[in-house]
């Protein structure tokens, strides 16, 4: 997904797309994540995690691929569309996993998948420039082709290596339909909204914003600082999980640092945007860790899938809406910076949350996680 920021001016260039059209097709894959959560919990519930995780990078891998043919814009953005599917299908596996296969250890856990995941975000913004398009001959279409190769592995490695496990027959039946009644739910998905609408947002309009800027030589630098500093977080988390996970004062963090970094992002001259990008980063990554780990603490295992799949759905719904109204902000004034203020609203956004979030049980939640037990929720 995050093989295309790199290469945004290419793709802008060569298909005549406008800045709202831009915010659309870096946050397309982010509203079928929005769409298909639900489904994905269900093709966890019936196939198992495993399976599920499977089929969904088959999807990523073939549609990733295929992007860059023609190259038309009417593809580009269908294919994106189905590899956004391919995302959304396999994501709630990852909480299912942690709370079946690492019960006493939820914290690690879940701080071992996420930086898995951000090293699939560094990877491609920071090698796609200088690594690369130059074995491509700078064509973008073949850069996004390189790209599904290591999905395409990592299918066949599943496969390979991991075991089907047969659910256990005396465990409560997986249910797959989210409780939207519950208020938790909504809080957590909107969280998760705020940090996602600014990480997928950044990453849609640093490459123009510096463009505009007349300094498109921190566009590399700017996208790597951006994802790379989101493991340092992921880090603390695996090192030191009952201070991090399970608290709300990370939010509330989170919330302030939204709003300063990107304040210095858009007003800062020179090369401080590379700091500020990183500013974010760490940020990102310290929300994204926290709320990640939530549902595997606080939900039962038949209820894990269910509850990641409805946090997804708002998450990704709103992640959608912010770079496009950012975009559209941008071609109705003009002006480069307003396309970030979806992402300093967002950060307002969290404060409020986080200060009416109630995690009371929250350090004997991680504690008990640790000893194999079932957490209070």
């Amino acid at each position: 997904m995050l093989a295309v920021p790199p290469v945004l001016p290419a793709i802008h260039h060569d298909l005549g797309l406008d800045e709202k059209s831009i915010g659309a097709l870096t946050s397309l894959p982010v509203l079928m994540l929005a769409a298909a959560a639900v489904p994905g919990s269900l093709l966890v519930a019936r196939a198992g995690p495993r399976r599920a995780l499977i089929a969904g990078l088959l999807l990523v891998a073939a549609a990733g691929a295929a992007r860059g043919v023609g190259p038309s814009a009417a593809l580009l953005f269908g294919l994106t569309f189905l590899m956004g599917v391919g995302v959304a299908v396999s994501q709630p596996a990852f909480p299912s996993v942690v709370k079946d296969w690492f019960p006493a250890r939820v914290g690690l856990a879940t701080a071992v998948y996420a930086n898995g995941l951000l090293v699939g975000e560094i990877l491609p913004t920071a090698l796609t420039q200088p690594l690369v398009l130059p074995l491509v001959r700078g064509s973008w279409e073949w850069s996004l082709a390189a790209w599904s190769l290591p999905v395409l592995v990592t299918a066949a490695l599943i496969a390979w290596l991991v075991p089907h496990l047969s659910p256990d027959p005396d465990a409560p039946r997986a249910r797959w339909w989210p409780d939207w009644r519950n208020p938790l739910t909504w809080r957590y998905g909107l969280i998760f909204a705020c940090i996602s609408a600014l990480y997928w947002g950044t990453n849609a309009f640093i490459p123009d914003f510096l463009h505009q800027s007349r300094r498109p030589e921190l566009v590399a630098p700017t996208l790597a600082a951006l994802n790379a500093a989101q493991l340092p977080p992921s880090i603390a988390a695996m090192i030191w999980p009952r201070r991090l996970v399970g608290h709300r004062w990370p939010f509330l963090l989170g919330g302030a640092g939204m709003m300063a970094g990107l304040l210095g992002l858009v007003a800062m001259p020179g090369a401080w945007p590379v700091f500020w990008a990183a500013e974010l980063g760490v940020v990102s990554g310290l929300v994204f860790v926290c709320v990640l780990a939530l549902p595997p603490l606080l939900a039962a295992p038949a209820d894990v899938a269910r509850l990641s799949a409805a946090m997804f759905t708002l998450t990704y719904a709103c992640a959608f809406l912010g770079p496009l109204a950012g975009g559209a902000a941008w071609d109705a004034t003009g002006a480069p910076f307003t396309a970030f203020a979806p992402g300093f609203l967002g950060g307002l956004l969290m404060i409020w949350l986080a200060l009416g979030l109630r995690l009371p049980t929250s350090a004997r939640a991680v504690s008990q996680a640790d000893r194999g037990q079932r957490p209070l929720s």
